[in-house]
């Protein structure tokens, strides 16, 4: 798994956190770690994004490259018009992604929004760049009510265009879920057809980094670098 892209089933899901927490569960592996964040939007010039948001949090030693950046938080492609930036074809994201696969044990590729957000005028998105690069997709969902049908939307396109689900982690699980997210964390495995490969606490995003790092890999299981357990997670919320 030299490339892993990381999706979500909206936006404001805790994707970037939760791409932290995998770089920094892999770096205490002890593998090489990069993020690429293939379109930054709604962030200035100099401002910090979400790759360097990766790296505070996970570690000075993970690479990070950003392609292209878009000052209103929008989607990629309407935000590259309103601003007269260029767009991003498919082919740059999986061409960098393939650049720094040559020198890294594990390249992070995080999209912007869902799946299906446009990153061009001719429609690409984030799937057509997984689709060159042969690459799995992590899907990255909410805890609460409405994500058993957003994840199963998710898995649904992603097997529609013969791209592999690699898992499923709830980016904000809430220190005090209410019933539909406890219900959630056993039927999302079910519904989508995706296994569950972790849940970050809420608010993990602002932990310092040494605490994050230290953490991570207790959010996350095995396939993703981590110790967590899905059987045990489960059982301690659904007593």
């Amino acid at each position: 798994m030299p490339v892993l892209v990381v999706s979500g089933t909206g936006t404001e899901i805790g994707k970037t956190v939760v791409t932290s927490a995998i770089a920094a569960a892999a770096v205490a592996a002890g593998r090489s770690v990069a993020v690429l964040k293939p379109a930054q939007t709604g962030v200035g010039p100099g401002e910090p994004g979400d790759a360097a948001e990766a790296a505070r949090l996970a570690g000075p030693s993970v690479t990070t490259l950003e392609l292209v950046r878009y000052p209103e938080p929008l989607a990629p492609d309407t935000a590259a018009r309103r601003s007269g930036l260029a767009t991003l074809a498919p082919a740059a994201i999986a061409e960098a992604a393939s650049r720094l696969a040559a020198d890294h044990d594990l390249v992070l590729v995080e999209g912007a929004g869902g799946l299906l957000v446009r990153f061009d005028e001719k429609g690409h998105t984030l799937a057509d760049a997984a689709r060159l690069l042969a690459a799995p997709v992590l899907v990255v969902a909410p805890a609460g009510l409405g994500t058993l049908n957003s994840t199963a939307l998710t898995a649904e396109a992603l097997r529609a265009r013969d791209l592999s689900p690699f898992g499923v982690v709830v980016g904000s699980w809430p220190a005090a879920p209410d019933l539909a997210a406890r219900c959630n964390l056993a039927d999302l495995p079910d519904v989508s057809g995706i296994p569950l490969l972790g849940a970050v606490p809420e608010g993990s995003g602002a932990l310092e980094p040494a605490a994050f790092r230290t953490a991570a890999p207790g959010w996350l299981a095995p396939r993703l670098h981590g110790t967590w357990s899905a059987e045990s997670f489960l059982a301690d919320w659904q007593a």
